[in-house]
C-alpha cells in the first residue's frame, strides 16, 4: 500500500501579494522552497488562515532571501495580501521508506523568515475541555 504523508510545511507565512492577472500559482522565495524540500512546479495546498479558503496549486520559485509569498492567478481571490496561509505539500511513500522518513516544517515570522525548522508537528500544548 501506498501512503500519502505531508513532505514539507511552510507554517503561518505571510501574504506579500496577491497577483489576479498573473497566470497562476504561488511564487514562494527559493530559500525556503530549498528547506521544506518543496520543488518548483510541486502541487501544494494552501490554506488560508484568516478566512478557511484552501486551494490547490503548484509552484513558482521566487528570489532568494526576499520573504515572497504571492498568490497568482484565480488564487489571488481567495488570498489577500498580508493574509496568513499554510503551505503543505504531500508525497507518496512505500511502507519500506516511512522507518527513515522525516518531513520538514517551517514555522515562520511575521517577517517571513524561518523561526524554527522541524522534523514533525509540535505536540498539542494544551488540553482543553
Amino acid at each position: 500500500m501506498i501512503r500519502t504523508l505531508m513532505k514539507g510545511k511552510i507554517h503561518r507565512a505571510r501574504v506579500t501579494e496577491a497577483n489576479l492577472n498573473y497566470v497562476g500559482s504561488v511564487t514562494i522565495d527559493q530559500d525556503i522552497l530549498d528547506l521544506v524540500n518543496i520543488l518548483p512546479h510541486e502541487k501544494v495546498q494552501i490554506v488560508n488562515n484568516n478566512n478557511g479558503a484552501r486551494l490547490e496549486t503548484y509552484v513558482i520559485p521566487g528570489e532568494r532571501g526576499s520573504g515572497v509569498v504571492c498568490l497568482n492567478g484565480a488564487a489571488a481571490r481567495l488570498v489577500q495580501k498580508g493574509d496568513i496561509v499554510i503551505i503543505v505539500s504531500y508525497g507518496m511513500f512505500f511502507p519500506e521508506e516511512l522507518a527513515t522518513f522525516r518531513p520538514k516544517v517551517a514555522i515562520m515570522n511575521e517577517r517571513n523568515q524561518v523561526e524554527q525548522l522541524l522534523e514533525q508537528e509540535p505536540p498539542l500544548t494544551e488540553v482543553t475541555s
